[in-house]
């Protein structure tokens, strides 16, 4: 079978894609058996020439399915369970793969179900109530279920279509396939993990929420057992695993302090941190495309300023979206953004955030980062009111230095309130001086991004891992075989298509370890 590939097809906005089908056909001589769009990405360089660019792919006979894998036989199936700590990307793509080659496994999450999660922070939204174990950070799917589902990477992983195909098979849209810029939506991704939790308990995998990894006992370099409690019931149990696979989150700082407490090797990991910054949605796709917006979906953008030595960069844009209420820790404020499928909120986010390193945390201790995180989020609990509302400022009041008094044309979103405070008061003088500098800069790339009436809310400090935890080329802990650091938490990936990456990497070498041959 031969298939034919076209790329740099130009259609204007609005054109219906059915051309492209049309096109196909003129060059085989018939309709196409098998057609299908590989890319498709809007040209906005131009805005009086607005147009999508594509690639298609067609043939005059479908092309052939994907192999399965290979998997173990039964009788090299490990005595022990492989245990994977941890439900978001990096752990259920790891239980997935894994069970793919016969491998089934047991996967403990702290947090609730997903079901349960959206209600426990709809629940602190609303009172302000936080648990601690299910919020936007711990709980099914991980940090990224309540974010914006964004799937675009700069990492060239050769797992990364696998993600998409696999996020696909289990209900996302299948347009993340070819658009440059792939998003599954909030809405949507919380039936997208509850169907691939579904899926691995149907198929002999176990999944057991409320359950928090306590403790790992580690002798002469080997992983010998690992504590997991039932946080409803308090039973705690030992398990002897074949592999404990550590996909824990970037904000799971307990678990840090235990691995380190046992002798785990880490070290600090530089990071970011700032606000989140709002305007209206509007205004973004006005500037980005002109008055053709309309016609758009909702503009994204993109932004780094080296304006200041400290440079700054927008991270984790939700057009159209929210700021989210994303605390872990009693007396703490955390700010991370969502938007649904249809990004139709009035206000577009993202976070405004500059480069920390290790010079700033003031001690060269693995967790250092981790306290420097924390005395930020604490600073905003108090200059809010001391009572999870967020601080937040207009960005013309930010830039002057004084307190904001009433708003503008932008509202905040944060969902959990607002308190008018001064964030540069609370953000360190280095950070606020890049965030000011990059906000004047950034207006010359992106008309109206320096808007007085814009708000800022604070504060944004779980951008990434501050730790990595060491790992060899084997992809096990340099200090204890059978321990394999998988994810953003362990530091190894950004996002969520790297960290389901990461675990699709895992679970292939662990395959090879048992024996199975690589694929």
């Amino acid at each position: 079978m031969s298939l034919t590939t076209l790329s740099g097809i130009k259609l204007s906005i609005g054109k219906d894609e059915k051309s492209l089908v049309k096109l196909a056909e003129k060059r085989l001589g018939k309709k196409p058996a098998y057609f299908a769009i590989r890319k498709k990405s809007l040209d906005a360089r131009d805005k009086g020439n607005l147009h999508y660019l594509y690639t298609i792919e067609f043939g005059d006979e479908p092309p052939q399915k994907k192999e399965t894998l290979a998997s173990l036989p039964k009788s090299r199936l490990p005595e022990k369970p492989v245990l994977i700590v941890g439900s978001g990307p990096a752990g259920l793509f790891c239980a997935l793969r894994l069970l793919e080659h016969g491998i089934p496994s047991i996967v403990v999450e702290r947090g609730p179900c997903v079901e349960e999660r959206a209600k426990k922070i709809e629940r602190f939204c609303l009172e302000r109530v936080l648990d601690f174990n299910g919020n936007v950070q711990f709980g099914e799917g991980g940090a990224g279920t309540f974010s914006d589902g964004k799937l675009n990477t700069q990492t060239h992983s050769p797992y990364n279509r696998d993600v998409l195909e696999t996020f696909v098979q289990f209900g996302a849209p299948q347009e993340i396939l070819w658009l440059q810029k792939p998003h599954i939506g909030s809405d949507n991704l919380k039936k997208v993990v509850r169907n691939m939790r579904e899926y691995l308990i149907n198929h002999g995998g176990q999944v057991r929420f409320d359950s928090l990894l306590t403790d790992v006992s580690i002798q002469d370099g080997q992983l010998r057992w690992a504590a997991v409690k039932d946080l409803k019931s308090g039973v705690e149990e030992r398990i002897e695993p074949s592999a404990l696979v550590l996909a824990i989150g970037h904000s799971a700082r307990d678990t840090f302090e235990m691995l380190l407490a046992r002798g785990v090797t880490m070290r600090q990991k530089d990071f970011a941190v700032g606000v989140r910054i709002e305007h209206l949605q509007s205004a973004v796709g006005l500037a980005q495309y002109g008055k053709a917006y309309t016609q758009l979906p909702a503009a994204d953008y993109k932004l780094v300023s080296h304006a200041h030595e400290r440079s700054a960069f927008t991270f984790c844009m939700c057009p159209g979206g929210v700021v989210m209420p994303a605390a872990s820790e009693e007396r703490g404020v955390v700010t991370n953004g969502m938007s649904n499928f249809a990004r139709d909120e009035r206000n577009a986010n993202a976070a405004l955030i500059a480069q920390v390193r290790g010079a700033d945390f003031g001690s060269e201790h693995p967790l250092a980062g981790v306290e420097f995180q924390r005395k930020l989020e604490r600073a905003a609990f108090v200059a809010a009111g001391s009572d999870y509302r967020a601080p937040a400022q207009r960005v013309g009041d930010f830039l002057q230095g004084k307190t904001s008094s009433a708003w503008g044309d932008v509202l905040p979103s944060y969902a959990a309130g607002t308190a008018f405070a001064d964030l540069n008061g609370v953000l360190p003088l280095g950070v606020c001086e890049s965030l000011k500098a990059a906000i004047v800069d950034m207006d010359r790339k992106l008309k109206g991004f320096a808007c007085p009436d814009a708000v800022l809310t604070g504060v944004e400090t779980r951008t990434s891992s501050p730790v990595r935890i060491e790992r060899g080329e084997d992809l096990q802990s340099v200090s204890a075989k059978g321990l394999f650091p998988c994810g953003e938490g362990a530091g190894y990936a950004g996002g969520i298509t790297s960290a389901a990456a990461d675990g699709l990497r895992v679970a292939e070498k662990l395959f090879t370890l048992f024996g199975g041959e690589n694929c």
